[in-house]
């Protein structure tokens, strides 16, 4: 722990544009401006985000899966000693799928300041440009390599999946997903924000001929409605919940009691049926 009176630097989390450089926050700007120090995925990238907006930053040093251990105690000292530390990765927010949680851990545990700025995330852009329903969505990261284990995961996802997936995987999981369930809506959201954007909607089927024998380039984001199945068990299950409560049923008992039967996960019961963040 940091002692008393002892000067006091801080973690401040950078989004960082997924794409289009000019997507990027003012406050975001000014952290990277007043940075002592700025731990980066890859330097060189964000050396020429620096150049694009005009700041002579300070130091920059690596933060990457490969050192990232030692580094946080490295970055979580100079913090203990008054530096500001800015925290970028290659594109989005930091830990989505990026290097950071192990710097930003180290300073949790030692109770030292941390700000998180809100900023872009291709997992939301993309959950959004899909048009599938936001209400409920589960990000699992990039998807399992195993056939048996994507089956798995793609037949029981109860609400919509976002999942990042590689170029040359693309076309092997959506035919899995259209041999799983033909009709299962799904979008390809490719190079979002930038100049080869696109976004590709239909049903599985529809892409997995689109993608046959396809590699498309850049980065991509996979977003896939629920399963019939399991979409349809949710919403009979938040119907017998809002039955209850309009019975007298306490809300709260009341989900604990559908959660049991069902084997759904009572706060999200709870949350569907009052509109409550938690």
């Amino acid at each position: 722990m940091t002692a008393p009176g002892a000067p006091v630097g801080r973690l401040s989390v950078c989004p960082t544009p997924i794409g289009n450089l000019g997507d990027i926050t003012l406050r975001v700007l000014d952290e990277l401006r007043g940075a002592e120090l700025i731990a980066c995925e890859d330097t060189r990238r964000t050396r020429v985000l620096l150049d694009r907006h005009g700041i002579g930053a300070g130091e920059l040093v690596s933060l990457h899966e490969h050192n990232e251990a030692a580094r946080a105690r490295e970055l979580a000292a100079r913090i203990r000693g008054g530096s500001v530390v800015a925290l970028v990765s290659d594109a989005g927010t930091p830990l989505v799928s990026d290097p950071g949680y192990e710097l930003l851990r180290a300073c949790i545990d030692e109770g030292l300041p941390v700000e998180v700025l809100p900023g872009p995330s291709a997992v939301v852009t993309a959950l959004v440009a899909s048009g599938l329903p936001s209400a409920r969505w589960c990000f699992r990261g990039f998807l399992p390599r195993k056939r048996g284990e994507l089956a798995t995961l793609l037949a029981g996802a109860g609400e919509t999946l976002v999942c990042f997936e590689s170029p040359r995987r693309l076309a092997a999981t959506l035919a899995l997903l259209a041999e799983l369930d033909p009709q299962r809506p799904a979008a390809v959201c490719r190079e979002l924000s930038k100049l080869h954007e696109e976004v590709a909607r239909g049903s599985a089927s529809e892409l997995a001929a689109r993608y046959a024998g396809e590699q498309p380039r850049g980065e991509i984001v996979l977003v896939v409605g629920a399963a019939r199945e399991a979409a349809a068990a949710h919403g009979e299950a938040a119907a017998a919940l809002r039955e209850l409560v309009a019975a007298g049923a306490k809300p709260r008992p009341a989900a604990a009691a559908v959660a049991r039967l069902t084997g759904l996960a009572a706060n999200e019961l709870y949350r569907e049926l009052t509109g409550a963040d938690g």
